[in-house]
């Protein structure tokens, strides 16, 4: 047996630690990994990517995640997306630089249902845990949870909205918002399935896409008003910017008032609306909840807490009669943490 002295001893023990500091080796026990998220200690960087950023929708998401970090302790939220909801490919590169920064986690809103799968996958790769929040996205990645609108039945609240608003008798037109949005494609099918139910009243148009921005669906709305400004006499738009255009097309053509109108989403515009009777009815999430409720579902993931796969936020309607009750008034002004 070799006897080494005390002398001998310490100055192995500094190789040791001389060789370690060059050579990155740790004292995890062999097999037991410490990659990803799961192992880090200390607060924690959720990255919180909208749709976009220009709509007072998103600002009450940012308002809730904000809560939703509070509340757990120790979270932090940063927030970036792209300016416009049109923006796919900076959508996507907003992921990838999370994804490099090494964030603990993600909070997606996909603001293409198929075009996020590949970013998405890669967050998988680099154990990064994704939270889909507001719209879903295509199969293949993993994802802790989806927290959302039931957009689908959303839609069929707002049908039923205009269809009790005309009488349920006439002709009726929905504008579309923009190829690959999972939300408002499943508010459009919820809407013409309600329509489909009403004996008394016929689709003019539901192929016209209003764009993601106002000045886009004014335009559009216009323009289809303009074409069928005889027989309709009802309107639904499915989301805040499509409703805020399609509201002063309705002004600018002289229809306000006449044609009904349902929307989804509140804002200013369409509030003022409602109490000018020139909106008959808005379909409401609420967004302030769905930002907490993803932070709190992401922070508990990582803090290996149960979460539920699909956590529900609710979808309601206001009307001229009841947006001074609540939960109406709450979530026609909703929270944005000023």
């Amino acid at each position: 047996m070799l006897h080494l002295s005390h002398a001998a001893r310490a100055f192995a023990f500094l190789v040791c630690i001389s060789l370690c500091a060059f050579t990155g080796c740790d004292s995890t026990p062999t097999g037991v990994s410490v990659s990803g998220p799961s192992a880090k200690t200390g607060k924690l960087r959720f990255a919180v990517i909208p749709k976009g950023t220009s709509h007072q929708f998103w600002r009450s998401v940012h308002a809730g995640a904000e809560a939703g970090a509070k509340e757990m302790g120790d979270v932090e939220v940063i927030w970036k997306g792209p300016e416009t909801e049109a923006d796919t490919s900076g959508q996507i590169a907003v992921v990838k630089s999370f994804i490099t920064n090494r964030v603990d986690g993600i909070v997606l809103a996909p603001n293409h249902s198929q075009s996020l799968v590949d970013v998405v996958s890669e967050a998988n790769s680099e154990n990064i845990p994704v939270v889909i929040f507001d719209s879903g996205l295509g199969k293949g990645p993993k994802i802790v949870s989806y927290v959302a609108t039931d957009n689908h039945r959303g839609g069929i609240l707002a049908g039923k909205c205009l269809a009790e608003a005309i009488g349920h008798q006439g002709k009726v037109i929905m504008l579309r918002y923009n190829p690959g949005s999972e939300s408002t494609e499943q508010r459009e099918i919820g809407f013409l399935e309600a329509m489909a139910e009403e004996k008394g009243i016929e689709v003019l148009s539901s192929d016209q896409y209003a764009g993601t921005k106002t000045e886009e669906a004014f335009a559009k709305a216009t323009q289809v008003l303009n074409k069928y400004r005889d027989q309709v006499t009802g309107i639904f738009a499915v989301c805040e910017p499509n409703c805020n255009g399609t509201l002063e097309a309705l002004t600018q053509t002289g229809l306000a008032g006449k044609v009904k109108f349902v929307g989804f989403d509140s804002s200013d515009t369409m509030i003022r609306g409602m109490s000018e009777n020139t909106v008959a009815g808005i379909v409401l999430q609420d967004p302030f909840e769905m930002g907490r409720q993803s932070v709190l579902a992401l922070a508990k993931h990582v803090r290996k807490e149960p979460v539920e796969p699909v956590i529900s936020t609710g979808e309601y309607v206001a009307t001229p009669e009841n947006q001074s009750k609540e939960p109406y008034n709450r979530l026609l002004r909703p929270e944005l943490g000023k």
